[in-house]
């Protein structure tokens, strides 16, 4: 007895443990669906089958017409049906040969499972006692559910899933009575009929089915009669690719997995449309790449991922995801900078900005028009995108400074320390993705959403949530703020505020049309070289970022953010819902006095002031340092001193004042700006320099130029003055050579060394520089 008790035990034993965990171990496609279950797109597993990765419920449809087919009692058994073996031994048994296996389904998963061993008396009892086993540990949904996701659907195709996307187009849960009975007979012989082959052959065991299922009180005749007259699927269908690149990126990420993502099916599908419209227009211009992404504002969610052109071909890289791949940023950086410095109170929205000649070592940036204002409005020089003065700002504010600010608010692409980036960090010395933009940018837009909910008292931190790219079963991408990588509600507010008043160019055609858009605070981007234009637009529900380029990096004339890739932008906002626009965070505002001119807080000198509402952090800003008091005599036509004139006879009038090179440029923009009147003769003991150098600025060092046949050509040198009729005489190492009135720009081919430039104006005013003149290749490394 004990020796049957240990046999027994070790049967039981054995019993409980032969079963494997997992049941299968084969690999599955990558699948991305929509918010709604849609599908997006999928992968073939790398076995080469289209197996959907195992769900654990069955559509009903599909459930009651395979029972019926294959086991009616399958709800009742225990995993095997010893009346239909029984049934099946003696029709072998008749026939000579294996032609019914009398198997149940819970029998048919373990023989999946199996890999297809052969059909032996032998295989079938290793089938039962693992069928009983496979019944103790799943429940009868989950056994119908393994098997409709691993039986053999004709072809490469596997499981219902799949069959159902490859023979209907659509998931299975939509199939009918007579698509959900053309799914249940094929496992029973799929290399014998599948849709495409033995058509008839199909035909009859479907409509037997249906027949059956009529039998059985699940059809009436009305429902019969119109699934018997449905057609038969023809040969299987491509699955649908609606989000391509956002599927590679998955099949990188989560092999085999199914993924439930964020994406909204009909918003990806009309920005792709978008996309392509506009794409054949692009290409023209051998413009032959673009993306675009969609991002909900309030759940940080991505709503439309279209990561290129799959029409553009492999030979022009449609394959590139250029949602995530690095880019120069061209001006893309300008509204963060702007937005630090009001949040660090060195400028006000109208503080002027220097917008003249500028050099740094090696580095000279020049605007996109190659002109100069002069001074301009911080604001204006943000919505003009102007380049010297948003290279001015950054200098002023520290590259250290905005290289960390740009990493705390989510900027991921800075590999390289601060200094290797230098001023050029504003002007596209760097890289970005889309992905980081729209996490910029949404966690901007939430923040001025919320600044009442927190009645200010907030972090950015608290409105900086991922950007939900897959719901559910996917971990969210997680972004971490230092604690001071704050911007307040009002500096961002003042910074969307310019972003709207972004220039608009008379000359493209179709503007007009994006009326429509409603508000918006947009800015574009166009890199070095034009190789990447940029477009990223936000309003209190939604950002938007495009690109277009090529994604080998080839530049293109007229490949700008404003004409390639802006109206992408303002298509796509049209096809959003309205939502209005920001409350100003009046909370975090301050009513101050400002110099109408300047744009500085009022000083004492200024006469004209307008009041206005600043960021509270503008308080801490100066003054205006260009209006000064100035001593006219009685007539008002010439500065005076206690010196030549009598103090009783001196006329006091605040007078605004620019440096000479600013005053030089602003001048020719700004026909009623005054000048300083001239000395009174007599009167020039105390006159400050009306000259000053706009080339060189403040370097010594001047490399000649050469062209491309090799040869040295002239430098040009030049200076400002703010009498417009003064005549300006030049000399170098006190040798004369020549004159100039009004534009006072003179060549000069010296030998390589240190050299003595001296200038002198017909009232006697002078400039001496020390230059050095070193060849061009010593002269290298720069910017």
């Amino acid at each position: 007895m004990r020796s049957i008790g240990l046999i027994l035990s070790l049967l039981a034993i054995a019993f409980w443990f032969c079963l494997p965990e997992p049941l299968f171990d084969d690999p599955y496609s990558t699948v991305i669906e929509d918010r709604k279950g849609k599908l997006l797109g999928a992968k073939i597993a790398e076995d080469g089958q289209w197996r959907f990765p195992y769900r654990d419920t069955v559509p009903d449809k599909f459930a009651k017409s395979i029972v019926l087919f294959e086991d009616r009692y399958f709800f009742w058994h225990p995993g095997i049906n010893p009346v239909s073996l029984f049934r099946a031994a003696i029709q072998n048994a008749k026939e000579g040969e294996i032609v019914s296996g009398g198997s149940t389904l819970s029998m048919q998963v373990i023989r999946l499972s199996r890999k297809g061993k052969p059909r032996t008396i032998r295989e079938k009892m290793v089938e039962i006692v693992l069928a009983l086993r496979l019944e103790l540990r799943y429940s009868k949904d989950e056994i119908l559910a393994l098997y409709a996701a691993h039986a053999p659907f004709g072809g490469n195709v596997v499981g219902l899933e799949a069959a159902a996307w490859r023979y209907y187009g659509r998931p299975p849960d939509q199939l009918s009575w007579a698509e959900a009975a053309t799914m249940a007979v094929l496992p029973n012989a799929p290399s014998l009929i599948y849709p495409g082959k033995n058509h008839q052959l199909l035909l009859n065991k479907r409509d037997r089915l249906l027949s059956d299922l009529f039998d059985e009180g699940l059809l009436t005749e009305i429902d019969l009669s119109l699934a018997i007259s449905e057609p038969l699927p023809g040969k299987p269908m491509p699955i649908n690719q609606a989000a391509p690149h956002l599927l590679s990126k998955l099949y990188a990420e989560r092999k085999g997995a199914l993924s439930r993502s964020t994406l909204d099916y009909n918003m990806q599908a009309e920005v792709s449309d978008i996309i392509g419209r506009h794409h054949k227009q692009l290409k023209q211009n051998e413009i032959h790449n673009a993306a675009a992404l969609v991002l909900d504002v309030e759940s940080g969610e991505i709503l439309a991922w279209v990561g290129n052109v799959v029409s553009a071909g492999k030979d022009h890289g449609c394959d590139v995801d250029m949602v995530t791949a690095p880019r120069s940023t061209g001006s893309i950086l300008k509204p963060i900078l702007y937005a630090s410095m009001l949040e660090d109170g060195l400028l006000l929205p109208n503080t002027l900005v220097p917008d003249i000649p500028t050099q740094f070592g090696g580095f000279n940036p020049v605007n996109f028009d190659k002109q100069y204002a002069g001074a301009v409005p911080a604001q204006k020089a943000l919505y003009r995108s102007l380049n010297v003065p948003a290279v001015r700002m950054l200098q002023e504010y520290g590259v250290p400074r905005f290289y960390n600010k740009l990493i705390e608010v989510g900027m991921s692409t800075l590999s390289q320390p601060s200094d290797h980036y230098g001023l050029s960090l504003i002007l596209g010395g760097a890289e970005t993705t889309m992905f980081d933009l729209a996490t910029m940018y949404g966690s901007f837009s939430r923040v001025l959403n919320h600044f009442y909910e927190y009645s200010g008292k907030y972090d950015v931190a608290d409105f900086h949530k991922p950007i939900y790219l897959l719901k559910e079963n996917d971990a969210p991408k997680q972004l971490t703020l230092a604690d001071d990588g704050n911007l307040s509600a009002s500096s961002i507010w003042f910074a969307y505020e310019a972003m709207r008043k972004v220039n608009r160019p008379e000359e493209l055609a179709g503007w007009n049309a994006f009326a429509s858009s409603g508000k918006i605070a947009w800015k574009t981007g166009t890199s070095f070289g034009f190789r990447d234009a940029w477009a990223v637009g936000t309003n209190p529900g939604y950002v938007v970022v495009v690109w277009a380029g090529n994604a080998d990096g080839e530049g293109r004339p007229g490949l700008v953010g404003v004409s390639s890739a802006a109206p992408i932008m303002f298509d796509i906002f049209n096809i959003l819902p309205g939502c209005g626009w920001f409350d100003p965070p009046k909370d975090e505002m301050s009513d101050v006095v400002v110099c109408r001119n300047s744009g500085y807080r009022a000083g004492m000198f200024c006469s004209e002031t307008d009041t206005c509402q600043i960021p509270m952090q503008g308080l801490h800003t100066g003054s205006c340092p260009y209006h000064h008091q100035i001593h006219l005599d009685p007539s008002g036509a010439y500065r005076v001193s206690a010196s030549c004139i009598s103090p009783g006879q001196i006329v006091h009038v605040s007078w605004f004042v620019l440096p000479p090179v600013m005053e030089w440029y602003f001048r020719k923009q700004n026909p009623m700006y005054q000048p300083l009147p001239p000395f009174l003769p007599g009167c020039l003991e105390n006159a400050s320099n009306p000259m000053a150098f706009v080339y060189p600025v403040n370097t010594s060092k001047l490399f000649i130029p050469v062209n491309l046949n090799g040869e040295q050509e002239a430098i040009v040198l030049e200076i400002a003055h703010s009498d417009p009729d003064a005549t300006v005489f030049w000399h170098l190492d006190q040798r004369f050579l020549g004159e100039t009135n009004q534009n006072h720009q003179m060549e000069i081919q010296p030998e390589k060394g240190d050299h003595i430039l001296t200038i002198v104006d017909n009232h006697g005013n002078s400039l001496n520089r020390k230059i050095e003149i070193i060849s061009k290749d010593m002269a290298s490394g720069g910017f």
